[in-house]
């Protein structure tokens, strides 16, 4: 694997974190009395948990590899790395965190594959936790957001301040479909973690592409229930690329379907999935950061 190029550290000072965190984390969030002691508790549980769960994904996976003894020193997140990991979900310290992603770089890891290493499940692993009620929604809202301004930092769409009002989602389910549930948490965590969200529930496919004709939307999201209604998600989706007033809308789908078989996700015409709500969030900002570099240049 090739070394990547190496990228400056960019400088951030008190002012600027500060206008970070009410960007990324709604305000009704992070102005509540218990954040700190919220951020001090999930951090110990993404120390704990998080990390020696990437870490036995090694042996897992590829179970005739060397022992992982040998590639902990090389590759594997040390104890300084746990550290800076848990700055990453819930910390204030934007400066060492990026240094820590840019470590892993150094070492041969591509933001590609940092991402669907290691942020994306952190994100999925919190959503985890979130199911299980080890922690409820402000923690894994908390921590969300500061990976997903992780992911906007080093990916350089924070510093495009005309991109800063076009967070925008159009959330959606195929027409036909009946459930709620999925859609409307997508929905919750995405305002959470400092989007606005438009819902186009209960409409046509004529009706949700018209949506995304009327304003400018970075990610539109879709969800569906069943297989049967594949062919008129694909429908919709390319009557949203047809209409969008943001002719370079990302789409990203959700649904048990697309996490048993991801080669559906091309298949329908979309850009990417999410195994739940708080890896959609990962997943938008990915997406949007895609755009946003794609408007720059």
């Amino acid at each position: 694997m090739g070394r990547a190029a190496r990228v400056a550290i960019p400088a951030f000072d008190r002012r600027s974190l500060e206008r970070l965190e009410t960007h990324f984390v709604s305000p009704d969030v992070y102005r509540r009395d218990d954040v700190a002691q919220r951020q001090v508790r999930l951090a110990e549980v993404v120390a704990a948990r998080i990390i020696p769960q990437l870490l036995r994904l090694h042996t897992e996976v590829l179970p005739d590899a060397p022992p992982i003894e040998h590639f902990v020193e090389a590759l594997a997140p040390s104890h300084s790395d746990i550290s800076a990991l848990a700055h990453i979900v819930l910390g204030d310290d934007l400066e060492a965190a990026v240094s820590y992603v840019l470590v892993l770089r150094d070492r041969g890891l591509s933001m590609e594959t940092l991402f669907v290493e290691l942020l994306e499940p952190a994100a999925r692993h919190l959503g985890h936790l979130w199911d299980n009620d080890e922690c409820d929604f402000i923690d894994v809202t908390l921590g969300v957001a500061r990976l997903q301004k992780l992911l906007a930092t080093f990916n350089g769409s924070h510093v495009l301040p005309e991109l800063g009002s076009r967070r925008q989602v159009l959330m959606a389910m195929t027409p036909g479909d009946q459930h709620y549930f999925g859609a409307s948490m997508v929905q919750r965590f995405l305002e959470g973690a400092g989007w606005t969200v438009e819902t186009a529930f209960d409409k046509t496919a004529e009706e949700i592409a018209h949506a995304a004709s009327l304003q400018w939307f970075g990610v539109a999201g879709l969800t569906v229930g069943s297989e049967r209604s594949l062919p008129k998600l694909e429908e919709t989706i390319r009557l949203i690329r047809r209409h969008s007033r943001n002719q370079m809308i990302a789409v990203m789908v959700g649904g048990p379907l697309f996490t048993a078989n991801p080669s559906l996700v091309r298949e329908v015409g979309a850009d990417g999935t999410a195994a739940n709500a708080p890896t959609a969030v990962l997943m938008a900002q990915k997406l949007f950061d895609e755009i946003a570099l794609k408007t720059a240049n």
